[in-house]
């Protein structure tokens, strides 16, 4: 239509007009019943006897959870649309795996403004936004009581599939399946897998040191890691990713999915001797899949949403359902998930402190505690608060700042683009964005516009919902990505979801009895400490949680 004149798509949006503003019928009806997403959050966050009914009324609970995994799912694109090259549709967008997918498409180069027609004609100084909104003054505790445990949770599970590729930029990964297949545990390509695998009995190489199982070192294996030179040999322990040496929590998680592995291969082993390394290897890798996909739901999520509603891991809930099991990673997904407010300004482990300089790359706190102690010291440890603004430890806040940059190289559309998006109305100010009004002056004199907030920097300013680690963008966002990303996964489609693809029943069982505590306790010698994604404060009710788990086990 010519440089100053342009067409809008309409086609099965529920909308029509110039702009795809002006909703038909059934949807200008559908959008006025609908509740916004805060009520909703309200309703699932109060009422707890009345959620106490419907959690133990099982068409009830499955109707709830269906309907939670349609309506987060169907907000994500799949096939995907765009990268962060090709902000329209095209082949090239759909099938180089080597992309991360975007929900939005970039910001035009073309445009006045960074962030489109909207704000001021550049962007904030990213150390001075940094310096101003983010860094900690003081650790701001999270008031969902949010664990140590649940934070070094999240970096080791999201790693298998946060893997940018830093030599061809942010827009990359180098992970090209693109969802949750443990190459974090197993590698990211054969030529790892086999270097860490013992080709005995399905299991997977290891080293016994005082009795107890951990990883092999890069020695014996030969696979690279990242250490820095002072590390010792016999302390470089390898694992499926090459990063996880960083931090003892994400070796503690390493060392425990690696005992977890080989504990499957063992029971595999004894219900079909019959069958070979490889067999039982590559079903005790489906059966972790699972595990995994459980424990996130039921455990991490269900912490993560605060609802008195019991969420539940059941992929039949979608066989009848409109639903693709397939699935890209988006680079907001990857943005959004950079919770660095979560890290403490120091470590406590028994009864020592440790700070940054003495716990990164510290992988003999591993062994000198062991699982056990650790899982402990790191259940005990509360996390800091994400959103909320200036929360972030100067230890990593670099890393806080490299998001941002890498935004702004993959020109994100602003946060209101993204609410609208996802299906949130617009903040109008500044202080309604951030609940208060000292950063919101900060933000006004950087931004101009509150149209033109960057989505990162948004994300972490945003006023939390009540007693919340999170503001309502952060989980309205993250809860689509996630959700279509775990059970879009092909273990559960109809075709893999039945015993025989577990090894039978006892695998089976195994996946859909998966728990946290449960994962610890099978994998731990002496008394199971208690493994949790929140801090519990009462001690009585502490130790009565254990010995139920333990009974049950």
């Amino acid at each position: 239509l010519g440089s100053d004149s342009y067409e809008c798509d309409c086609t099965r949006t529920g909308y029509y007009g110039q702009n795809c503003t002006t909703p038909e019928f059934l949807t200008w009806v559908k959008v006025s019943l609908k509740p916004s997403p805060n009520t909703v959050h309200y309703i699932l966050t109060h009422f707890k006897s009345l959620w106490n009914i419907v959690n133990n009324v099982s068409f009830l609970r499955n109707g709830i959870m269906r309907y939670v995994l349609t309506s987060r799912a169907h907000l994500i694109d799949s096939p995907p649309i765009f990268n962060a090259d090709y902000g329209y549709k095209s082949w090239e967008a759909y099938s180089n795996l080597s992309y991360y997918t975007r929900t939005l498409p970039p910001v035009p180069h073309d445009c006045p403004t960074p962030m489109g027609v909207a704000g001021k004609k550049e962007l904030p100084d990213v150390k001075l936004l940094a310096e101003k909104l983010l860094i900690r003054r003081k650790f701001i505790p999270d008031p969902q009581r949010t664990s140590l445990m649940f934070a070094f949770f999240a970096q080791h599970f999201t790693h298998q599939f946060f893997k940018t590729d830093m030599k061809k930029g942010p827009a990359f990964t180098s992970n090209l399946n693109h969802g949750v297949d443990l190459g974090h545990i197993y590698g990211q390509d054969l030529e790892r897998q086999h270097k860490l695998r013992l080709f005995k009995d399905g299991k997977m190489r290891y080293q016994v040191l005082d009795g107890e199982v951990y990883p092999p070192t890069v020695s014996e294996v030969q696979v690279a890691m990242h250490y820095p030179p002072h590390i010792p040999e016999s302390r470089r322990f390898a694992v499926g990713h090459e990063a996880f040496g960083l931090v003892p929590g994400l070796m503690m998680y390493a060392t425990i999915w690696l005992r977890e592995h080989n504990r499957v291969c063992d029971i595999l082993k004894q219900e079909h001797p019959d069958w070979d390394d490889e067999r039982l290897f590559q079903t005790a890798r489906l059966i972790l899949i699972g595990e995994t996909i459980k424990i996130v739901i039921e455990d991490y999520v269900q912490h993560l949403s605060g609802y008195h509603f019991k969420l539940k891991f059941d992929p039949e809930l979608l066989f009848n359902e409109r639903f693709q099991y397939q699935n890209r990673i988006s680079s907001e997904f990857n943005t959004l998930y950079h919770w660095h407010p979560l890290m403490p300004d120091e470590f406590h482990i028994q009864d020592e402190v440790y700070n940054y300089k003495q716990f990164l790359f510290n992988t003999s706190i591993l062994t000198d505690y062991g699982v056990n102690s650790l899982v402990e010291s790191f259940t005990k440890q509360i996390a800091g608060r994400v959103a909320g603004g200036r929360n972030v430890a100067p230890a990593v806040l670099k890393v806080a700042m490299k998001s941002i940059e890498d935004s702004r190289q993959m020109r994100y559309q602003s946060i209101n683009a993204y609410r609208k998006r996802f299906n949130m109305k617009p903040y109008k100010s500044f202080e309604e964005m951030t609940g208060e009004k000292e950063m919101a002056a900060e933000l006004e004199e950087m931004y101009g516009d509150v149209d033109a907030v960057e989505l990162y920097a948004g994300l972490l300013v945003e006023k939390p919902r009540l007693n919340a680690i999170f503001g309502e963008t952060m989980v309205e966002m993250g809860a689509p990505y996630s959700l279509k990303g775990l059970m879009g996964n092909p273990i559960c489609s109809p075709e893999y979801w039945k015993p025989s693809t577990f090894g039978g029943k006892v695998g089976f069982e195994i996946v859909n009895t998966a728990s946290l505590q449960k994962l610890v306790c099978n994998n731990v010698k002496g008394p199971c400490p208690m493994a949790s994604f929140y801090v519990i404060l009462n001690k009585s009710f502490l130790s009565n949680e254990i010995s139920h788990t333990v009974l049950s086990l």
